[in-house]
């Protein structure tokens, strides 16, 4: 087992270390930290606007550059929460309340620092997980038939919508709704056409690249418009020297290190949970185990230390389900899925047997990248501050134009560009009416999937629904679904009372 393991290490170094890889592993990073840094712009509008770059590139560059924008934004996306208490990304979030406290105190540098060495921690634990556990939960998938694979997309989806949403119902319904969009096209089996409405451009679906973009890209370019203002960050006040931690921040740094990186481990394995959710449990458990929670929220170190190490840990553990399963471990997997679909590779057990270059290259690619993350981020902290004080009304033009020529270059196809304007125009209603589109993607990507599995399934069981609770496998994952169903709709009714009494 070893010996195979050792193996397969090689194997992927060789491919990460090609020079085409490494340039765009570097890229990735370097390009994924640029728009973490960037308040209101997150992995998610990087990856939709680089999605159509990488359909001219060779699958395991693809993957290795749109990994490294991704958890190369979370790095980068400290840096606004510390200098200007604006999230650079939805997961540091919860590294302003101790990150933005310390920069008023005059310890931004001390911040900056930590938070390097926090993610690149936590990225170095959920590297080693997905190496580790990889190959098992392969052998355990190959078990997997339709029924299984239908069961663990709905559970995947109810989690996602249920646990990682503020409203649950809200969430649902942009499930359903992302699945109905997903069915937009031609059918697989017939051929016939599903509400296309006479519209050519729709014959073979929405493109994935127009509702990421429009839904992602172009709504949160119109919503960062109004709410981001550029910030007045003092330079000269962040020196190397001005890095350098105490004794005491060293002491207190350790166990919350471990503990966040345990902690985004775990979450970010779970399909529909992430970073977010991953960090601001961390968060959470320092504050509870603290012999002086009073310090949280005032400049404490751990504070920042055990939800970077989580974060970052969640991001290198969300590729276990999607290159294992083939079941996105968050929103932007569901990308990751697109683009690996689009050059004919089916993520899932037979990838690691298939193309075992580009999981194993991709997989070694991590450590290139966090470790080029980690070089970089010190020296060109200088360079990221005066990124800051760009006021946004110069940058959300460029971006708006990189969309258009983007989308269009993928089909050539005007249809596409109207599609984006229209559905980013959607996308900003949402925002409004507090309705996030992440669930949408998820079942929009899964939603041709599960009728594909539940077909399967329904012709091998000659149409009778019990065939998902009698298999062991799927049954389990049924059984496990509708309890979270039920945990969430009694959270619901549970709440409401205690939501009256406060109106009162």
């Amino acid at each position: 087992m070893l010996t195979g393991l050792a193996e397969n290490l090689a194997l992927g170094l060789t491919t990460a270390l090609s020079l085409s890889n490494l340039y765009y592993c570097f890229l990735g990073v370097l390009l994924g930290t640029f728009v973490g840094v960037l308040p209101g712009i997150g992995s998610l509008v990087a990856l939709s606007l680089l999605l159509p770059i990488t359909f001219h590139l060779p699958a395991t560059s693809a993957i290795v550059m749109l990994a490294g924008v991704y958890y190369g934004s979370t790095y980068g996306g400290s840096t606004a929460s510390i200098l200007l208490n604006l999230p650079g990304t939805p997961s540091t979030a919860v590294t302003c309340l101790d990150g933005y406290p310390m920069s008023k105190q005059g310890r931004a540098g001390v911040a900056l620092l930590m938070t390097t060495v926090a993610s690149f921690f936590g990225a170095t634990v959920g590297i080693l997980i997905m190496t580790l556990f990889s190959p098992a939960i392969v052998g355990m998938a190959l078990k997997f038939g339709p029924a299984e694979y239908f069961a663990m997309m709905v559970l995947g989806l109810v989690a996602a919508s249920s646990v990682a949403s503020g409203a649950p119902a809200k969430g649902v319904g942009m499930v359903v709704l992302g699945i109905m969009l997903g069915l937009i096209g031609s059918d697989l089996e017939t051929g016939a056409e599903r509400y296309t409405f006479g519209f050519t451009g729709l014959y073979d679906g929405l493109p994935l690249v127009a509702v990421a973009m429009g839904l992602f890209g172009v709504s949160e370019v119109i919503y960062s418009v109004r709410v981001v203002k550029p910030g007045q960050v003092d330079r000269k006040a962040i020196t190397f020297r001005s890095m350098i931690p105490t004794r005491d921040d060293l002491r207190r740094s350790v166990a919350p290190l471990f503990r966040g990186a345990g902690i985004g481990s775990f979450f970010g394995a779970l399909p529909g949970t992430g970073g977010v959710i991953a960090a601001f449990m961390s968060y959470a458990v320092e504050k509870k185990v603290s012999k002086e929670p009073e310090r949280f929220g005032k400049g404490a170190i751990e504070g920042i230390m055990a939800p970077e190490s989580a974060n970052n840990a969640a991001d290198q553990t969300a590729f276990i389900p999607t290159l294992t399963l083939g079941i996105p471990g968050n929103v932007v997997m569901a990308l990751m899925i697109g683009a690996l679909t689009i050059h004919g590779i089916v993520p899932g057990p037979q990838l690691m047997v298939k193309e075992p270059e580009l999981f194993w290259g991709v997989l070694m690619s991590f450590w290139i990248g966090n470790l080029l993350l980690l070089v970089l981020n010190i020296p060109l902290i200088g360079l990221w501050i005066r990124i800051l004080a760009v006021p946004y009304h110069l940058l959300y033009p460029a971006i708006l134009m990189f969309v258009a020529i983007g989308v269009y270059s993928v089909n050539n196809s005007p249809f596409d560009v109207m599609m984006v304007m229209i559905l980013g125009g959607a996308g900003y209603a949402m925002r409004l009416l507090d309705m996030q589109p992440a669930p949408l993607i998820l079942g929009f990507v899964l939603g041709p999937l599960m009728e594909e599995n539940f077909r399967r399934s329904m012709i091998i069981a000659r149409g009778d629904f019990l065939h998902f609770f009698q298999r062991p496998i799927s049954g389990t994952l049924m059984a496990i679904t509708a309890l979270l169903l039920i945990y969430v709709i009694w959270t619901q009714f549970r709440a409401r009372p205690v939501a009256a009494r406060r109106q009162a």
